[in-house]
């Protein structure tokens, strides 16, 4: 495969050279300046092509995830970069792509996966041209049925998986959308509808439909669940349409453009993000410029005042921030001790900013509340994305990380650990906070799923397999030590 060349840092009044603009990776938006202070959204909004693609430029606004992104140079392509793990130049979409699926790709196909090199024909939706094909128009019955479901979008068991099919894969879009006129948000903040749809195409868009478990579904079931605690008593009264606003927004775009490996696998392989963001919360830092990236791009919030522009942006990534799981533990023992001290005050913007963080982090891992049938497929889902890593690393000769080797790890037993070291401490003390039927309800189901896949453990168990059915030998390294003692 070849190899990466290392793009210029250009500044931003210079334009875009030809070249960069026909490859088939954008990079970044970068300047030399702190990341809210400027250029101004107006000009980045202009600004369609690869700026910098230098890994110790922090200032940079969004970054895709492409492995293969290359640029010729007088003397032919050059390494990106020196003393790299080789899997720092494999395209992550190949990664995922089946053995029968390889092929040429087309051109349409290309420009989806790009971001801010993306046409804005790329969507035939803002044309007003319908699809070719017929095997994509939906007819009036699976519409009809999609704005049905819409009817009962705060119902702890809404179906995300049937409504993604009735709205043909554009559940995200969809549900988004529908929440925002819900709430009178395009009428309080004065948005451009057109703006605003083109905003959450573009975001569903760079969702990876090829990841198992991190894609534009995942974001939608967050966002759907966002949904449901923002309608609790205690937020209902207290949060104001700007917390709402973020809400939706930090729920919509906190997995943007996940590559469908995690963290680890990052670091270990030094990849570009990991140098980037020091090895810190680099995945979050990334969906968050990401977002603001599209935001940005798209002018949504352009009629804003620069300074409600900045805020937003901080205040989102700060939500976003919060859904990395090793910081659980500190998150955790803050609202925790909030509870005990009983000095939670929602009329407080801090107080319920904390709040709107401790509610994406419930919703982010929310599944094993669903029922069964729901929270089954997406434990599936997960688990095949770990297994699906693990293979990564077995290929290039990489240690497996914890949860991701198929030949040692049960799905059961990574569920068990999970609801037990990270979902149960999370949602009880959200119980604590917000003692309504819908928290008693999660609980419930969390309970029942528990026993679901205990009994699951068992039944292999007594069949003969090597599997421990107790509680205590399931997988307790999904979190250190610290963790199992909160």
């Amino acid at each position: 495969m070849e190899v990466c060349y290392q793009l210029p840092v250009l500044p931003l009044d210079r334009p875009v050279p030809k070249h960069v603009l026909t490859r088939r990776g954008a990079i970044s938006f970068s300047s030399s300046s702190s990341l809210f202070g400027c250029p101004d959204p107006r000009q980045l909004s202009q600004r369609r092509g690869a700026i910098s693609y230098d890994s110790s430029d922090q200032t940079a606004l969004y970054i895709r995830m492409l492995g293969d992104v290359r640029v010729r140079s007088r003397v032919g392509f050059e390494t990106e970069r020196r003393g790299s793990h080789p899997y720092l130049y494999v395209d992550f979409r190949i990664l995922h792509s089946r053995p029968e699926s390889v092929g040429p790709v087309s051109a349409r196909k290309i420009r989806r996966l790009l971001s801010f090199q993306r046409s804005l024909h790329s969507s035939r939706l803002f044309r007003g041209v319908l699809p070719q094909n017929p095997l994509y128009i939906l007819d009036d019955d699976y519409t009809g049925q999609a704005k049905c479901m819409l009817k009962k979008v705060g119902s702890w068991n809404f179906d995300i998986f049937l409504f993604d099919r009735l709205t043909n894969g554009n559940s995200l879009v969809s549900l988004t959308f529908h929440l925002f006129k819900h709430y009178g948000l395009i009428e309080i903040f004065h948005l451009d509808m057109v703006k605003l749809r083109r905003f959450l195409v573009m975001v569903q868009e760079d969702y990876h439909s090829q990841n198992p478990y991190h894609n534009a579904v995942h974001a939608a079931d967050v966002t759907q669940a966002m949904h449901c605690y923002l309608k609790e008593p205690k937020l209902a009264k207290s949060l104001t349409s700007w917390d709402v606003l973020l809400g939706l927004l930090a729920a919509t775009t906190h997995d943007l453009d996940h590559p469908g490996v995690n963290q680890h696998f990052l670091i270990k392989t030094n990849h570009y993000l990991a140098t980037l963001y020091k090895n810190t919360s680099v995945l979050e830092n990334h969906h968050w410029r990401s977002a603001v990236g599209l935001l940005r791009e798209s002018g949504l919030f352009a009629h804003l005042p620069m300074e409600d522009r900045l805020g937003m942006e901080r205040q989102l990534g700060s939500l976003i921030l919060a859904t990395d799981i090793s910081r659980q533990n500190e998150y955790l023992l803050q609202f925790r001790t909030h509870l005990d001290r009983e000095d939670l005050c929602l009329d407080d913007a801090g107080h319920r900013h904390f709040i709107l963080q401790m509610a994406l982090k419930c919703a982010d891992i929310c599944n094993p509340c669903r029922t069964w049938e729901l929270s089954k497929q997406w434990s599936e889902k997960v688990t095949e994305e770990f297994f699906h890593q693990g293979d990564i690393e077995k290929k290039h000769k990489l240690d497996v990380s914890p949860l991701c080797d198929s030949q040692t790890q049960t799905i059961e037993n990574i569920q068990m650990g999970f609801m037990t070291y990270v979902v149960e401490p999370l949602f009880v003390e959200w119980a604590r906070f917000s003692d309504t039927r819908l928290s008693q309800t999660m609980l419930g189901y969390l309970a029942l799923n528990k026993a679901g896949w205990r009994g699951m453990v068992q039944e292999q168990a007594s069949s003969g397999d090597d599997t421990d059915p107790t509680l205590e030998e399931t997988d307790s390294d999904i979190l250190p030590q610290e963790s199992r003692e909160l």
